[in-house]
């Protein structure tokens, strides 16, 4: 008499039928994973961090590219060295009206044009594609083009504003003081528009039809729909659009470097135009300390930022 054997779920190492049995995680797949991810890590340890461990290092030494044979430990000589600097409340002043000056009227102008772009009609594609061009374009080749146009011989700016009949002499938008910071804020407005224009276009297309549709027939108007609905529910990718932005344009030299080079009178100078200054003096300890003032600064704006949305999204 022949026994015939059943094995069950545990005998044939299953469970039900189809499922896939599991592999145990072995070192030998850790060590194939890490072979696969060790160029990668390589690549940017040595590209980003070691630069930036160098350069954090620089800035406790007398580091001059002209005599690198003695570079002494000075401590914290070279941030007492820019913060002593009668240059420095300047540059403080300056940078803080760079962001503010620029970052307003780009999220106002960039909120307007998202929510034109957001309603279908012809050509519709031919505009955002016009809208979005700028940010195709090198920042320093924008300072270039602004830096001609604002010309006080044969820049645009002044043959449009004379044949209007607005001025009776060329203004040196890039010789004076005040009008040069003005000048750089409004090349920087034209160029950062475009990027709130397609993060806040990306966002309005998480706002339901129906809400809005419903608002319609509720009878609220545009002010009370943009308000009431389409705001609160984008409001968390605006709050980290804006630190984005102000991130980026607080970082950009770009422009001001192109357009004036900080002058005239260091009236244009941001705190990164006024490191790469020392940087092309050769003074590579001064400039990495003030890199380092900018990180610090920019680690603990973002630390306050995020906790106050966090504190703002639970209330």
């Amino acid at each position: 008499m022949t026994t015939t054997s059943q094995r069950g779920p545990a005998a044939t190492g299953g469970g039900a039928p189809g499922s896939r049995r599991q592999v145990p995680f072995r070192a030998r797949h850790a060590l194939t994973i890490l072979a696969f991810l060790a160029p990668a890590i390589v690549f940017v340890g040595w590209f980003t961090y070691y630069p930036m461990l160098r350069g954090a290092t620089m800035a406790f030494h007398d580091w001059n590219l002209w005599d690198l044979t003695s570079t002494p430990f000075v401590g914290l000589d070279n941030f007492r060295t820019i913060l002593s600097d009668p240059v420095f409340p300047t540059v403080l002043r300056n940078s803080v009206l760079w962001v503010i000056g620029s970052l307003v009227p780009q999220f106002l102008i960039g909120f307007g044009l998202a929510l034109a772009l957001r309603k279908r009609f012809r050509f519709r594609g031919l505009y955002q594609a016009l809208v979005f061009f700028p940010w195709a374009v090198s920042g320093f080749l924008i300072g270039m083009l602004f830096r001609w146009m604002f010309n006080a011989e044969f820049g645009v700016v002044n043959d449009l504003l004379g044949k209007l009949g607005v001025i009776d002499a060329p203004i040196p938008w890039l010789a004076d003081p005040t009008l040069a910071m003005i000048a750089v804020i409004v090349a920087n407005i034209w160029y950062g528009v475009t990027f709130f224009a397609i993060m806040i276009l990306a966002a309005l297309q998480s706002v339901p039809d129906e809400m809005l549709e419903a608002a319609s027939i509720d009878g609220a108007g545009k002010a009370r729909t943009l308000f009431s609905i389409i705001i609160p529910t984008i409001a968390m990718t605006l709050l980290l659009t804006v630190l984005l932005r102000i991130i980026w344009i607080f970082n950009f030299p770009d422009i001001i470097y192109a357009m004036t080079g900080g002058g005239p009178a260091n009236r244009t100078h941001i705190i990164t135009t006024w490191m790469i200054n020392y940087t092309q003096q050769g003074n590579y300890g001064l400039a990495s300390a003030i890199g380092l003032c900018v990180v610090g600064f920019l680690l603990v704006f973002c630390a306050f930022y995020l906790l106050a949305i966090r504190k703002a999204d639970q209330s």
